[in-house]
């Protein structure tokens, strides 16, 4: 009972499976799924984002790859598979959420740093996971032993 509360290295691996199904399946689940299912028309609107960072060509496509990371991507970070590949995505969208947000007119209700909040602490989520690895509860391409 006692051992719940240490700092062993099964509840330190229990913790990041944790963390891995509870950010990715709310991400699947909330915000993938709809771009998944939105389509090009959705995409396009999406990639309209990435003119904030001077790239304003291939709106469709940059919009992609924003259903590609919360989706597919988040369905990996939940399996433990390619992960920091997979984070590295999922943070490049998150970076590019928070750009826009500060970037919308100050009227919009969902301007500025309160508007950008999701997105950065899930920036913050993803930067830790990507340091610590998807630990020992996961299905792993490569595994070595002394990692755990």
């Amino acid at each position: 009972m006692f051992k719940l509360f240490s700092h062993s290295p099964i509840n330190r691996n229990f913790g990041l499976l944790v963390i891995r199904l509870g950010v990715g399946l709310s991400i699947i689940v909330f915000h993938g799924y709809d771009k998944l299912v939105g389509g090009p028309d959705m995409w396009a609107g999406l990639g309209a984002s990435m003119g904030n960072l001077g790239l304003g060509f291939a709106p469709v496509f940059w919009g992609f790859m924003a259903m590609f990371a919360e989706f597919i991507c988040s369905i990996l970070i939940v399996l433990g598979v390619l992960f920091r590949p997979a984070l590295l995505m999922l943070g490049f969208t998150m970076f590019v959420g928070i750009v826009t947000h500060l970037n919308m007119p100050a009227e919009s209700p969902s301007a500025g740093w309160g508007g950008a909040s999701h997105a950065i602490e899930l920036l913050c989520v993803y930067a830790g996971l990507y340091l610590t690895g998807p630990g020992k509860y996961a299905f792993s391409l490569i595994k070595k032993p002394d990692e755990y």
